[in-house]
């Protein structure tokens, strides 16, 4: 496996020129490629899925680079497999592809850490969702299973977190964030055209203080509207409405 070419470098600098506002450039974290090893077919190329993992390391380690050198001040990475190891069913899955799931845990965080050390003055963010294709998920269950190890290890300066129903668990695992690092809390779903009041929003970030200063908490959807091209079941009005609901709460709360 090799890089052809940057896998958004052009997106970015299409983008740094359409506006002055902040930009962020997300990548797949680099554990996120178990996905795509296949026992039986992967051997072919690689001994084991250590060394294909390796691979995919040093490309995404160039593509930080690269988005470095063109101004890129914001990185976030996206880990739903990170997300995926809170669930019995799906470890069972990366077992049977011969990953090791308490191993890749430990992989995920040094993984990443490898890729994003040595550029002072980037912001690196970690998103660890559970799918979200055609309103569907892909795992259910508490970040407890990785906070210890994610949470307290990883040197992204921002842990975007979905916690928008009952399949995230509880705020507790939130006491295993270092010093120094945001959670942003993905409270407002983009599954469901549910709609959220400032009121529920507001009752559930108090209650996330609980575990952590709430000047290290921030609010967003819970993922993106479209993680493919099919997109979620909610109006383009609702999703509007939804970003202009993070706002005004964040304001209220934040700027008091």
């Amino acid at each position: 496996m090799r890089r052809k070419r940057h896998l958004c470098s052009e997106e970015f600098a299409y983008l740094r020129g359409k506006t002055k506002k902040p930009v962020k450039a997300t990548l797949p974290s680099p554990t996120m490629y178990a996905y795509y090893w296949v026992p039986g077919i992967s051997e072919a190329a690689y001994p084991s899925p250590k060394e294909y993992l390796a691979d995919a390391c040093n490309i995404l380690r160039d593509e930080v680079g690269e988005l470095v050198r063109l101004g890129a001040t914001y990185i976030q990475f996206d880990a739903p497999e990170l997300g995926m190891l809170t669930d019995p069913h799906q470890r069972e899955w990366f077992a049977a592809k011969g990953f090791d799931p308490d191993r890749m845990i430990h992989d995920g965080a040094d993984m990443l850490n490898d890729v994003i050390k040595g550029h002072p003055g980037v912001t690196f963010g970690l998103h660890i969702c559970r799918g979200n294709d055609r309103s569907r998920h892909m795992a259910s269950g508490s970040y407890a299973a990785i906070s210890k190890i994610i949470f307290s290890r990883s040197k992204a300066e921002r842990l975007l977190l979905e916690y928008d129903d009952e399949r995230s668990g509880d705020f507790a695992p939130l006491r295993d964030v270092p010093d120094g690092t945001t959670v942003v809390l993905g409270l407002i779903t983009t599954k469901w055209p549910r709609e959220e009041t400032a009121e529920e929003l507001k009752a559930r970030i108090r209650e996330a203080a609980q575990f952590m200063p709430l000047e290290r908490l921030a609010l967003s959807t819970q993922c993106g509207f479209a993680s493919a091209a099919a997109g979620n079941a909610i109006p383009y009005e609702m999703q509007e409405q939804k970003l202009k609901l993070v706002v005004d709460v964040a304001r209220e709360i934040w700027n008091d």
